[in-house]
């Protein structure tokens, strides 16, 4: 009888053993499950150092990530230059998340139109001659070429579960889908893109009845043709047209007002030092607040199919087996909405 005891009382440990790594399997499985689909794992790719939209969508992204709404895994500059860079720097680093890496593109569109030119909110200045922004990297020229930082944080995730928001030039997307093998990844570009990229989030398109080129798109034609031609069609992507942000203005004063709360602040001292009234509106924090939040806050087309040709025409078809689709612009209150909510987050103090 004895022996039946404490056969069955061992039985019981073994089970309940059993059943605690069972357990413990399946919560380690429900959180990568939740690492890679719920909550946005997000690459930022910005032309950041002309508009100031840039500046918000970047703010916006860094409020949503210390709120564990988003992981923001790095931030690709797609406009050449090292001091947009350390532009990006002092942005990460203002709004602590200076180990957040950066990549810069080298090889994109020369010379492009700067509409507003803060390229010097890095050299600024106190009173007393120190810098008035910090800054995390030692050395820029060792920041890695922006598809390179691509692959490299790619390779690092796990798959589908990676989603870029795009706000500038697609010369980085454009050079990532043409990169070869490497130390980061055995997979070319495209093949790397089609395991680890779930959906991608990209301001540019002109979807209305009028042919209208779209200027990102144009400005960097060969890399944006290239873009086109090599996306995976099995990889969805959400098209913000600037439309939708056209109608979404911050002016100086609400800028000011919402920032009263400071006298450094790395956004209020770029409408400190230049002229904001040249219509920038909100067009480049849409992408961000359609990554992190899905579709809850916008209204969108059905799927389809966009294509694009040497003329900057994006033209969007319909067809239920088509991965694209497009957000279209709101109404009045809608558009107060989304101001409000971008306001919300300079208040935060």
């Amino acid at each position: 009888m004895k022996k039946n005891l404490y056969l069955c009382f061992f039985s019981a440990l073994i089970l309940l053993a059993c059943a605690d790594d069972s357990s413990s399997a399946k919560a380690d499985s429900a959180e990568k499950n939740d690492s890679a689909t719920d909550t946005p794992h997000i690459i930022l790719d910005t032309d950041i150092g002309s508009s100031t939209d840039d500046l918000f969508a970047m703010q916006n992204l860094y409020d949503c990530h210390k709120e564990k709404k988003c992981k923001l895994l790095g931030v690709v500059v797609d406009r050449m230059g090292e001091n947009n860079t350390i532009i990006a720097d002092v942005m990460n680093t203002y709004f602590g998340l200076g180990e957040i890496p950066i990549g810069l593109e080298r090889n994109g569109v020369k010379d492009p139109k700067v509409w507003i030119d803060y390229a010097e909110l890095p050299a600024d200045t106190n009173a007393d001659g120190t810098l008035m922004f910090e800054r995390s990297v030692d050395d820029y020229s060792k920041i890695l070429d922006s598809y390179k930082l691509y692959r490299k944080l790619l390779a690092d995730e796990p798959d589908h579960s990676v989603t870029i928001v795009s706000t500038g030039f697609v010369t980085s997307l454009a050079n990532l889908l043409n990169s070869k093998a490497d130390e980061y990844s055995d997979l070319p570009g495209v093949d790397l893109v089609k395991a680890k990229v779930k959906n991608l989030y990209i301001m540019g398109g002109v979807f209305g009845d009028a042919e209208e080129s779209d200027y990102n798109f144009r400005q960097a034609i060969d890399f944006s043709l290239d873009f086109f031609n090599l996306w995976p069609n099995d990889v969805p992507r959400i098209f913000s047209p600037g439309e939708v942000g056209d109608g979404i203005e911050y002016t100086p004063e609400q800028i000011f007002n919402d920032i009263s709360w400071t006298d450094a602040h790395p956004i209020k001292q770029v409408y400190l030092n230049n002229d904001c009234r040249t219509g920038q509106k909100m067009w480049d924090v849409m992408p961000v607040l359609n990554a992190v939040y899905g579709d809850s806050l916008f209204n969108i087309s059905d799927k389809g199919r966009v294509t694009f040709n040497k003329d900057g025409i994006t033209t969007f078809t319909k067809d239920p087996k088509g991965n694209d689709r497009y957000q279209i612009k709101g109404d009045k209150q809608w558009n107060a909405d989304m101001l409000q909510r971008i306001r919300d987050v300079n208040q935060k103090h």
